[in-house]
C-alpha cells in the first residue's frame, strides 16, 4: 500500500504544474487574429512568412510579438506589430496555481493575449498624396511624380 501511495503522490506532483496553469488551460497558447484590407485581396505576411490574402484569420502563438505586413500592387505597404499583454487569467494563477502555474503560463504563452485581435489595413494608392493622424503623430504620404492635371492647393514652407 505504501508503494501505491508513493506512486500516486509522485504522479500528482508531476501533473500539478500543468493543472495549476489556468490561462493555458482556459485560453490555450494560440489566438485567432483576423486580417482585412481596403481594397481586399492583399498579401499578408506575418513574421516574414506569407500566410495568404485578405480577408483571413490566423492562429498565432501568444507568447511572441508578431510583425504584420500587408501589400497590394499599386498601393503603399502597410506594417504593424501585434503586441502581447497579460491575460486576465493571471489572477486565477495567483489564487489557484501560485508561482508554478504562473511560470507554466509564461513559458507556454497562455499568460498573454495578442492585441489588436483584428487588423484592418486601409491601403493608400501610390501616386496620390494623403495624410493620417494616429496617436498624436502625423503621417504624410507624398508622390514624387505629380500628374500635370492636378490642381495646386497649397505649398509647404521651410521656416
Amino acid at each position: 500500500m505504501k508503494k501505491k501511495t508513493a506512486v500516486t503522490l509522485l504522479l500528482l506532483a508531476g501533473i500539478s504544474p500543468i493543472l495549476s496553469s489556468c490561462a493555458t488551460i482556459i485560453d490555450g497558447t494560440k489566438q485567432k487574429v483576423s486580417f482585412s484590407s481596403n481594397p481586399s485581396n492583399a498579401d499578408v505576411t506575418i513574421d516574414g512568412r506569407a500566410v495568404g490574402k485578405t480577408p483571413l484569420t490566423e492562429d498565432l502563438s501568444k507568447k511572441d510579438i508578431h510583425i504584420v505586413k500587408i501589400n497590394l500592387a499599386g498601393y503603399h505597404p502597410y506594417e504593424m506589430t501585434l503586441i502581447k499583454k497579460v491575460n486576465s487569467w493571471v489572477w486565477g494563477n495567483i489564487v489557484l496555481g501560485g508561482f508554478i502555474g504562473l511560470g507554466v503560463d509564461a513559458l507556454t504563452g497562455g499568460l498573454y493575449e495578442l492585441t489588436p485581435t483584428q487588423v484592418n489595413a486601409d491601403l493608400k494608392m501610390k501616386g496620390i498624396s494623403s495624410s493620417n493622424v494616429d496617436h498624436k503623430s502625423l503621417y504624410v504620404t507624398v508622390t514624387l511624380q505629380p500628374d500635370r492635371d492636378w490642381k495646386k492647393i497649397g505649398e509647404l514652407q521651410n521656416l
